[in-house]
Formats: C-alpha cells, sequence, structure tokens
C-alpha cells in the first residue's frame, strides 16, 4: 500500500435525536422480521396438537 492510498479516518458525529429514533425503529424492525421468521419455523418444526382431545 502506498503512502497516497491512506486514508485518514474520519470522526463519526453522534447522530441527532430524531436520527437516532429512526435507526433505532430500522433495527426494531428489521430484529422483529428475523424473529418472526425464527418462530414460523418452529411452528413448522412441532406437529400442532389438537385442541380438546384427551391423552
Amino acid at each position: 500500500m502506498r503512502f497516497y492510498e491512506i486514508q485518514t479516518i474520519k470522526p463519526i458525529k453522534p447522530l441527532s435525536p430524531e436520527q437516532a429514533r429512526i435507526k433505532n425503529l430500522k433495527k426494531n424492525v428489521s430484529s422483529a422480521k428475523q424473529r418472526l421468521r425464527s418462530e414460523k419455523g418452529r411452528q413448522l418444526i412441532k406437529p400442532i396438537k389438537s385442541v380438546g382431545s384427551a391423552p
């Protein structure tokens, strides 16, 4: 790597409250989608017990 290829790292500014809220909401949406997919997968694997049948 040559000297002119090296770039300095720019500091990351803190998010404004509005930007932080939007970022948090987007993160929650993606994690909720992941939890939904995993729960649907679990329900497909487990057999559904019939309601009201005595063992």
